[in-house]
Parts: C-alpha cells; structure tokens; sequence
C-alpha cells in the first residue's frame, strides 16, 4: 500500500511539473538566421507625444479612426524626402518587443474576435518556429513607418543596424532575408544602395508577393478612392476607407507602387473613364477615354485638385502631390539599377489564380462622369488578369533579377503568407526541419499529396487491397501547353505486376491504373488507382 501511494506521489508530482513548465519548444542550433520585412500597413506603428507618452495608432479598434487623423495624417517634406506628422508634437515610431517580431506579428495584440483579420506573420513566426527557429537567435523581425519612402534614409539606415544586428545574435551566420509585398521594394533598394552591406551579411532574400513593376489596377484606385486594409464585417472596426485615403495622398511609398510606365507590359494598365461632353450647339455625347500610366497623372492632378482636410479647426489642401511623384520616379531609377551581389541566391514566389485589378474604369456610357473631381466617390470597375488579388503576376514575376526559382502558388496577396504550399517551399529552401520530399527546386514545382485511401477484406480466401491515391503538381504552365484544358484529354496508364510462388503458382497480382490530367493554370492533378489481390497462405 505504501509503494502504490508512492506511485501516486510521484505521478502528482510529475504532473505538478508540467502543469508548470511550458514545454520548451524544438530549436535546431544550426539553422541560419531569418529576417521577416513586411509590406504597406504591415508593421504596428505607436504614437509618441513630446512627454514621451506611446500609444498604438496602427491597428488599434476603440478610437481608431480619430486616432489615426490627428497621429497619422501626414505632410511630405520634399527638401528631406520624409513625411512628417501634422501634429508637431507627434512622432511616429515602431515598438521593437521580440527582437522586432511583435510589430509585424498580429497588429493589433489587443482584438479576440475575428483577429485573424489583423494577422501578418504570425502565422509563418508560428510554422517557422516548429522547424527549430528561435525567437532572438535565428528568427528576427524588422518593421518600419510604411508611409515613408522605399529608399528613405532612415529606414535604410535602421534596417543596415538590423541586418548587423541579427547577423550578430546568431554567432556570425549570414541572414536570410524573407520581404512580403512592398517589402521587397525596400528590400531591393537596400540592396542597390547598400550593396556592400548586403553582400557582407546576406546569404539568401526571399521575395513574396512582391510588386517589382507596381500595382497599377490597386494602386490607380487607391490614389483616388483609398483602400481598406480588410475586406467583410471586419472593416466596420477599423480605420474608414476616406481617412486611410487622406493619409496615402502624401505617402511617398504608394506612389512607388504605382504601374512602372517604363515596363514592357504585356497589356498596358489604363484609366478608363466614361465622359460626358457638349459641343458648340449644345450637344452632349458619352466617349470612353484611355489614359497610360504617364497620362494619368493629369488625371490624378484634376480629380484631386479640391481635396481638403479640417486639421485642428484649418483647412489644409491635400492634392495629388508631384513632389512626391518626382521622388517615386528617382525611386524608379534606384529599382532598375539594382544588381544581386554574386554571393547572394534570390528566390521569388508570388500569387496565382485570382483576377487581379489591372486597369480601372469609372462611370459608364449610361451614367457618364461630368467632372473629374466626381472620381474620389465613385465605384471603380475593373479589367483583370492573372494574380493575387493586388499584384499581377507580370509584375511580381518581373524582379530584373538572376533568380534561382520563381514559383507561382495559388493564393491571395496577404493570405499567401499562412499558405501550406509557401510553407513547404519555405522550408525546402531554408534547410529547416525535416527534409520536404515533395518539392523539387531544380525544376522549380511542388507535388502535393492531395488523397489518401486504402481498404482491405478477405474474400474466399484472399485478401484484397485496393488503394486511392492522389496529388497535385504545382509549376509553372510550359510554352507548348498553352491550349485550353477542354482541349486536351488526360493522359492513362496501366500497370500489372505479379509473383509467383516456388510451385509457379500466381500467389499476388496487383493491378494499377494512373490518370495524368492536363496541367491547366501551372496546376496538375494525377490519380492512382490500384487492387491487389494475395492468396492466403
């Protein structure tokens, strides 16, 4: 009786131990370091006043929308290049908590229902750490004040201090840096104008989603119209699409997302608009206007050219600025001139399958526009094309850079960063974790094991197991597949296989039959289907 209570002690006891202690997690020491860069609106940003006093303005619920005008709206600066706070007594800054992954990881900590809403990372910090990364030793995060510049110095200079920095804390391993959308922008004017640095500390970047030749259909209607960071119920909760849109007029950065006028496009991204004209007599007739990305911008200049916000009791105009396009065109010229140091791989994934905003069309021949200041309040229609919802898959293809993979995933501009697909490549090309037999980085596609299903049972003497099996090929769509899928007729094989016992006598056969479907969209699906049948011995 007392050895059995001893048991029972020893078992509370142990029990008591790990109701205390928090399983530690997996860390594989010899991983090298990671550096996750965000893209637009993607980093928590907090408010300081002149008493030193923070508070968080993006994201944030309670308040959000007047928090927001008096922290964030913003004039630019065009003798620093910088977009300073209309509050002067504000500055804007980004909380570095978690070696820099809390500002990039949920943007707002404080929201329980629908917080998937404002996930970013997070649910890449959490697979990335189930492969052995560590927070503080191989997996670090670097948020920035996204209304600035991509090549604004500050930035520049805090993400060189970085980059050292986790360089450091990881014994001396060169980084692997991993940039999400207009991240890859920074990324990439990083590299251009801090090459030494890059090529010194560096060893892989990984782009996603990124838009090296813009956003034209997005980025047009975001200039007139504004953007909402969620879609759904959600956007009731945070900031209005007007408020976001007065903010963005003066942002140098998104007019760094704007379409690349000098890009070679397979369609040219336009802005169409329906006017309503009169004549001399009187007359009035309806035309569809197109204008280029360079002729739009006159466009930009006249809907915008009334556009005011009530500041602290002033008026304060906020027009289509073209000081700020004039630093976004030397922006441009950076972009281009960017090389990949010799010692640095570069990889690039980026969004398939979702019809993407490419030109933008407002009114219609039954409801013309008569002024073009109407276009900052009507609905844009769109024209679109292959991609992730905000970037076309031509422009995020587009890097002018020698890359060691490109690889299209099916998935939505920020929802690609909790894809399993993204994972799976992520992990291939990081050497994290257990070796992904699935993807094959030399021809640059994934097999996906999409079915599993096995039965057995006996019947008059022998066993019979039959076997369903299926998976999905996903690469980029070969030159000389192009035809449409109705055209083509899947592809069937078959197998038989036998073995023979000692006395010659057929012991097990197996039957299989495969089923290669036409790849249609850089996806293709094969079948196995299979019975074997064993006598009993």
């Amino acid at each position: 009786m007392a050895i059995l209570l001893e048991d029972i002690v020893e078992s509370v006891e142990l029990w008591l131990n790990f109701m205390r202690k928090k399983p530690q997690p997996y860390v594989d020491p010899d991983l090298d370091p990671v550096l996750l860069v965000p893209g637009v609106a993607g980093t928590v940003l907090n408010a300081v006043d002149e008493k030193g006093k923070e508070e968080r303005v993006w994201v944030r619920i309670l308040g959000a929308d007047y928090k927001f005008r008096t922290k964030l709206w913003s004039r630019f600066d065009s003798s620093t290049g910088k977009t300073v706070c209309l509050d002067p007594k504000t500055s804007i800054m980004v909380p570095e908590d978690r070696y820099g992954l809390h500002a990039i990881d949920v943007l707002d900590p404080d929201l329980v229902i629908g917080r998937e809403s404002v996930y970013y990372f997070h649910d890449m910090i959490v697979e990335m750490i189930k492969w052995g990364f560590q927070e503080g030793k191989t997996l670090f995060g670097f948020g920035y004040d996204f209304r600035q510049s991509n090549r604004f110095q500050e930035t520049l200079e805090r993400l060189a201090a970085k980059i050292e920095s986790v360089f450091t804390a990881s014994g001396g391993k060169k980084l692997n840096i991993i940039s999400h959308s207009m991240g890859g922008l920074l990324v990439k004017c990083f590299m251009c104008l801090h090459s030494d640095i890059f090529e010194k500390y560096v060893k892989n970047w990984i782009a996603i989603a990124a838009p090296f030749q813009g956003a034209p259909g997005y980025v047009t209607s975001t200039v007139l119209n504004g953007m909402s960071f969620v879609e759904g119920w959600e956007q009731n909760f945070f900031i209005s699409k007007w408020n976001m849109h007065q903010l963005l007029i003066e942002c140098p950065s998104i007019y760094e997302l704007m379409a690349c006028p000098d890009f070679c496009w397979e369609h040219n991204p336009l802005l169409e608009i329906w006017r309503q004209h009169c004549d001399n007599d009187g007359n009035s007739n309806v035309m569809l206007e197109s204008y280029s990305p360079e002729e739009s911008i006159s466009i930009f200049t006249e809907a915008l050219a009334s556009n005011t916000v009530n500041y602290d009791g002033e008026d304060i105009p906020l027009p289509f600025n073209l000081e700020i396009l004039k630093w976004a065109n030397e922006t441009r010229k950076v972009l281009c001139c960017a090389k990949l140091p010799p010692q640095v791989k570069f990889y690039n994934i980026y969004g398939t399958d979702l019809e993407t905003p490419h030109s933008v069309c407002y009114g219609s021949a039954e409801a013309p526009v008569t002024d073009l200041q109407q276009l900052q309040f009507l609905k844009a229609k769109y024209i679109c094309v292959d991609g992730d919802g905000t970037v076309p898959v031509e422009s995020a293809q587009a890097d002018g850079l020698d890359a060691e993979a490109r690889v299209g995933v099916p998935g939505e501009h920020r929802g690609i960063l909790c894809d399993r697909h993204v994972f799976r490549i992520l992990q291939h090309w990081l050497n994290a974790g257990d070796p992904d037999p699935y993807y094959n980085p030399l021809n640059d596609y994934v097999v996906l094991p999409t079915l599993f299903e096995i039965e057995r049972h006996q019947e008059k003497g022998f066993q019979i197991t039959s076997l369903k099996e299926e998976w999905e090929i996903i690469g980029e769509d070969q030159d000389n597949q192009k035809e449409t899928a109705a055209n083509k007729k899947p592809l069937v094989s078959s197998i038989c296989l036998s073995n023979a016992g000692v006395d010659q006598s057929v012991r097990e056969e197996a039957r299989a039959m495969v089923i290669v479907h036409p790849q249609s969209e850089g996806r293709q699906h094969v079948q196995l289907n299979a019975v074997s049948v064993t006598a009993n011995a």
